[in-house]
């Protein structure tokens, strides 16, 4: 399947993540986990600021309250576009100082479900937490090298994970009323699509949307797991993807130029570039953090 795309930002980023759009205000954020900084676009001008970080940024979501939440390297923190004030609300993790966060969403419940890393995943000590609404955080799973690929179901019952390093997509049972997550299982395997599995979303009609790092493409697997379309891109580093604008019928992509040579890049204008696609469907609602 090919799609329509236009450029919705030249921002350059090092490596954009985690896209997430805000309906209450027209907006859409993500990250430059690399330079740090946090980005906002708005569609109807094509307008982009753009804040610098004290350090790396893995992620970025709504606040119910007002405002943002960002993952620096190891706490979550409100973000206020503006002040640009930033105050911590939840330590996640006390690990060596190699750790960092990486992908978060926020679930159905209203808390957050967010992954820790050694940076570059050079060793699988990295965790899956859960951040309850008052800031206490929960252990869901350990030994992870890069977690990615959070999402939920239509429903809010299902949550959507994968170890990029380990290359398969997993999904678990998920209860929005007490965070509980039940033993996981294999969604689709590391060969189902080109390249290894980046940030995902889900779509109205309940099929998971990933980005294919290294792949040049996203994949649309439906609820059973089978690959439903593979969406050719001009990059070869897509690393996330979201829908957003009127109808939340734009989806909304992240790329890299993380570890791309001079040739490379010269092959790739687009890269680093935030990417605005008509996939002839629509998202849903991203949840946002209650606390």
């Amino acid at each position: 399947m090919t799609a329509r795309f236009e450029v919705a930002a030249s921002t350059a980023d090092t490596l954009g993540e985690s896209p997430t759009w805000l309906a209450r205000d027209g907006e859409l954020f993500w990250v430059d986990l690399r330079r740090p900084c946090l980005h906002r676009l708005r569609p109807e001008t094509g307008a982009v600021t753009s804040w610098p970080m004290p350090e790396v940024i893995g992620s970025v979501v709504a606040r119910a309250s007002g405002g943002v939440v960002v993952a620096l390297r190891q706490g979550l923190h409100a973000f206020d576009p503006a002040s640009g004030a930033l105050s911590l609300l939840a330590r996640v993790e006390d690990g060596p100082p190699e750790h960092r966060l990486n992908d978060m969403k926020c679930d159905p419940g209203g808390g957050i479900i967010c992954g820790s890393m050694w940076d570059y995943g050079l060793h699988a000590s990295g965790a899956l937490y859960r951040i309850e609404v008052a800031g206490s955080s929960s252990r869901i799973r350990d030994r992870i090298a890069v977690p990615n690929a959070i999402a939920f179901a239509p429903d809010g019952r299902t949550v959507y994970f994968t170890d990029t390093r380990q290359g398969d997509i997993e999904r678990a049972d998920f209860d929005p009323a007490s965070g509980f997550v039940g033993p996981w299982s294999l969604f689709a395997d590391r060969h189902a699509a080109p390249g290894k599995p980046d940030g995902a979303t889900v779509d109205a009609d309940g099929f998971l949307w990933n980005a294919r790092y290294q792949g040049s493409s996203l994949a649309r697997f439906a609820p059973d797991g089978r690959l439903d379309r593979l969406v050719p891109l001009p990059v070869t580093q897509p690393t996330s993807c979201a829908f957003g604008g009127p109808g939340l019928k734009t989806l909304y992509v992240t790329t890299a130029t993380q570890k791309l040579t001079e040739d490379q890049l010269a092959n790739e204008p687009l890269a680093g570039c935030l990417l605005a696609l008509d996939v002839g469907m629509a998202g849903l609602p991203e949840p946002a953090f209650a606390g």
